[in-house]
């Protein structure tokens, strides 16, 4: 049952949801069209792991295998982070959305 303490909590959490959503925004950038902090930290991760494997190709040739297995396992390590921390966001994302509207 909605009472009306309940809709006043979910108002706070929202308001305060917002707001730091709106203080992250505008200490980023100036702009709206700049990455946010996710997409920049995504990238780097990309780079590093495309370049690993690059290492790895390398440690190959000069056939240091040990070496470049390090390189592949720490490859496959970030990329499971990487969609593991995906994951968590969306569903962090879906849960928010499924929150009660606060027009009511």
């Amino acid at each position: 049952m909605i009472t009306r303490s309940n809709l006043a909590e979910q108002l706070r959490e929202y308001q305060l949801r917002s707001k730091h959503q709106w203080a992250t925004l505008a200490f980023l950038s100036s702009t709206s069209n700049s990455p946010s902090r996710v997409d920049t930290t995504n990238l780097l991760l990309r780079r590093c792991v495309f370049s690993s494997l690059v290492f790895a190709g390398v440690a190959l040739y000069f056939r240091y295998t040990r070496l470049a297995l390090l390189f592949i396992c720490v490859t496959f390590i970030v990329l499971t982070c990487m969609r593991v921390t995906k994951k968590m966001r969306q569903n962090r994302k879906y849960k928010q959305r499924m929150l009660l509207p606060l027009s009511m």
